[in-house]
């Protein structure tokens, strides 16, 4: 298969190679991959400045990834061939506290990750992705999304009615936004420029605040809620 592979920090060392492609073993899907997305993680992998001692050479990097099961090990039961599912970056932390060893079993470093023709997914991290999803919209989900709904819906229990202060309009950002507008809450997005806020607008934000025009911008989110501040 082609695969994308680090072989040194520093995006010109990321090359395109011929590599075998990889056996399940029985617990594994084998997913054609059909979209990635990058998070800054990868980034920061490529450019040497994320925990380069735990990175091997060469690596497949990108954590984030959807497409379709096209061979599943002998003992897997939790999906088919045909099936389309994403990856999940700590693909070893399934319910409870972490494991000190967890980061052992990121994708996209030190596990091979997504930006290659074919990955390896084991059957109990791998996820369904949603019917009524692109790959590429998928592809979104592992990281970004997961980090706003258990930000705001496993820690923070946001209700409908609540208020919502979303700083920036980054990955984690703009999933912040639009689950808690779909769950219901006031929306207020802080950001730099008139163009963001036409977008971040587009996506549900009910109010937007430029922190370069409004450098005290608490005092404006505080004018906002009457006082109150946000939930």
């Amino acid at each position: 298969m082609k695969a994308w592979q680090l072989h040194d920090f520093g995006l010109e060392n990321l090359r395109l190679d011929e590599v075998l492609t990889p056996t399940p073993g029985p617990h594994d899907l084998l997913i054609r991959v059909g979209a990635v997305s990058l998070n800054f993680r990868d980034k920061a992998i490529v450019d040497g400045i994320y925990e380069p001692h735990t990175i091997p050479k060469p690596l497949i990097p990108v954590s984030d990834a959807a497409g379709e099961v096209v061979q599943v090990g002998a003992a897997v039961t939790r999906f088919k061939v045909g099936d389309r599912v994403t990856s999940h970056l700590y693909s070893h932390w399934l319910a409870g506290e972490a494991a000190p060893d967890e980061p052992d079993y990121c994708f996209g470093a030190p596990l091979p990750g997504g930006l290659a023709e074919y990955m390896i997914i084991q059957e109990e991290s791998a996820v369904a992705a949603p019917a009524n999803m692109t790959d590429e919209e998928a592809a979104t989900l592992p990281i970004a999304a997961l980090t706003a709904w258990f930000s705001l819906v496993h820690y923070g229990k946001l209700q409908a009615g609540d208020s919502v202060l979303i700083q920036g309009t980054g990955g984690v950002a703009l999933f912040g936004v639009q689950i808690a507008k779909a769950l219901g809450a006031r929306v207020i997005v802080l950001t730099s420029s008139a163009a963001k806020a036409e977008r971040v607008k587009a996506l549900g934000a009910d109010e937007v605040v430029n922190y370069v025009q409004q450098p005290d911008w608490e005092n404006a989110v505080l004018a906002l809620t009457n006082g109150r501040g946000v939930d």
